[in-house]
C-alpha cells in the first residue's frame, strides 16, 4: 500500500463526545476529562489499524492529552468544522478521508468534496462492537491457555 492511499479518519471530537453517554455527562462536569477519555478510547480503537487520524476539537487546548495513534487539533478561534472542512480541502486524495461526524452541514461539504462519511453513532456503534470482539478474544486465549496448562502438566478432566 502507498503513503499516498493511506486512509486519514477526520473526527468531529465535540460532535463524538455527544453521541456518548458517559462522555456528554462526563463533559458537563469536566471538559478537559471528557476529552482524555475519548482520547483514550480512540486510541484503543486504533491501535492495530494502519490509518492516519486527526481528531478535532473545539476551542483552545486546556491541557496536554497525549495519544499514540491521533493529532490532536484545537480549533483556537475557528470552528472545529472550520478546521475540518479545511484540512479536507488542501488534501491531495480527499477520496482516502473517512470524516466521522452526525453534523449534517460538515457531513454535506464532506460528501462533495469525495470523501466517506460515517455518522458519529455508527462510528460509536462500531467502536463498541470492535471492543466487545476483543474482549470476547481475551475470554477465548483463557480458555485455550487454561487446556494448553491442563496438557502441560497432565491434567485430566475426566
Amino acid at each position: 500500500m502507498r503513503e499516498d492511499s493511506l486512509i486519514t479518519y477526520i473526527i468531529d471530537g465535540n460532535n463524538l463526545i455527544g453521541k456518548i453517554a458517559s462522555l456528554m455527562n462526563l463533559q458537563k462536569k469536566d471538559k478537559q476529562a471528557s476529552r482524555e477519555k475519548l482520547v483514550y478510547i480512540l486510541d484503543r480503537y486504533f491501535i492495530q489499524k494502519r490509518a492516519s487520524v486527526s481528531l478535532h476539537l473545539d476551542g483552545h487546548q486546556a491541557g496536554s492529552i497525549n495519544s499514540s495513534k491521533m493529532k490532536i487539533i484545537y480549533s483556537e478561534n475557528l470552528t472545529a468544522d472550520e478546521k475540518i472542512k479545511k484540512q479536507i480541502s488542501q488534501s491531495k486524495s480527499p477520496r482516502n478521508i473517512i470524516v466521522i461526524t452526525s453534523d449534517s452541514n460538515l457531513a454535506q461539504f464532506a460528501k462533495v468534496c469525495s470523501t466517506t462519511v460515517i455518522s458519529s453513532e455508527e462510528f460509536v456503534a462500531g467502536i463498541k462492537k470492535s471492543a466487545q470482539t476483543a474482549d470476547e478474544q481475551v475470554r477465548i486465549d483463557s480458555i485455550n491457555n487454561i487446556e494448553e496448562f491442563k496438557k502441560l502438566f497432565g491434567v485430566d478432566d475426566k
